[in-house]
């Protein structure tokens, strides 16, 4: 089917406002990345105290000993694992869901039994669910720096429903970390139970000044208070780290697709220039055969007289 021109404008017109909804998007996008960006940084301070507070305490309570360690890998089972996988609600992403997606079925895979699992966004649970690992629950993904802490809230209170069943449930985190503006990776992380190496290495590092702090109050109730705190700043940083990543991709769909469109709509207006020149030569063509063919029909003797006259001149300059 051949095109005109006005077919073409039509799709160029829809081309430019596709445009400028990618480029709004884009926009968006990068300026989410800062915000959340902002957030994690913000986190660093607000983790390094509870790090120490729960120095102190891990000095007044040991970790557990090897053989208890032991003890308790053997009487792990698949019902006393879960992990929350954080994702996506919204499309135009790239293969950001299918790479955090990929990444946890891979490692969970290599734990006893299936897991139960949460997912934060629709994609990444439609995307579990592909995948055979259909999760228990779904979270919605947060819009918004505030909207996090509202999230991480539900998180640990069902996360709380089966540690009271089994303390030594396991609880692993799944989520994109972002690296530069245009990249990220997927990373895991057993939040818990706490790791031991990771308590001993705590207690060995030097107290920022020469005044050691005591535990006041019961020193279990403390580890408990802080252990909470240091679960809500993993999960909120997660949580932040994802949604950077989630922009980073779509800021890189959206620059693809920007270029994308530019490209059509130089083809296009090339197309559209081309068919409208052809078009107003045509119209060229015909003015002019008009007029010729107006001209003989109102002075029919003229060519005879013009060709009589021509024979005329050659006959004399014989």
């Amino acid at each position: 089917m051949s095109e005109t021109t006005e077919s073409l404008r039509k799709k160029i017109d829809r081309a430019n406002e596709l445009q400028s909804v990618v480029r709004t998007m884009k926009n968006l996008a990068a300026s989410s990345i800062g915000q959340y960006e902002k957030s994690v940084s913000a986190l660093s301070d607000y983790y390094r105290t509870v790090e120490l507070g729960l120095e102190i305490c891990f000095r007044e309570i040991a970790p557990p000993a090897p053989a208890e360690r032991t003890k308790r890998t053997k009487q792990k089972n698949a019902d006393s694992i879960s992990a929350v996988v954080f994702g996506s609600d919204q499309g135009l992403v790239g293969q950001f869901n299918d790479i955090v997606a990929d990444y946890a079925v891979k490692k969970l895979a290599a734990l006893p039994g299936k897991p139960q699992v949460w997912a934060v966004g629709e994609r990444v649970y439609s995307r579990l669910e592909e995948a055979d690992l259909p999760p228990i629950g779904l979270f919605t993904v947060p819009n918004s720096v505030k909207a996090i802490t509202p999230l991480i809230g539900q998180i640990l209170v069902e996360n709380e429903k089966r540690h009271s069943l089994d303390e030594n449930a396991e609880l692993y985190l799944f989520y994109n970390r972002h690296k530069t503006r245009a990249t990220y990776e997927p990373v895991s992380q057993r939040l818990l139970p706490l790791d031991e190496n990771w308590q001993r290495d705590l207690v060995k590092l030097p107290w920022p000044t020469r005044n050691l702090p005591e535990v006041m109050g019961n020193s279990t109730e403390t580890l408990r208070a802080l252990i909470r705190e240091y679960l809500f700043v993993s999960l909120f940083r997660a949580c932040a780290e994802s949604l950077a990543s989630e922009n980073t991709s779509r800021l890189v769909a959206m620059q693809r697709a920007d270029k994308n469109i530019d490209e059509l709509l130089e083809d296009l207006n090339g197309t559209f220039y081309r068919l409208r020149q052809s078009g107003i030569d045509e119209e060229l063509f015909e003015v002019i055969a008009g007029f010729e063919a107006l001209s003989r029909s109102r002075n029919p003797g003229h060519s005879e007289d013009f060709k009589h006259n021509d024979l005329t001149r050659a006959e004399g300059e014989k």
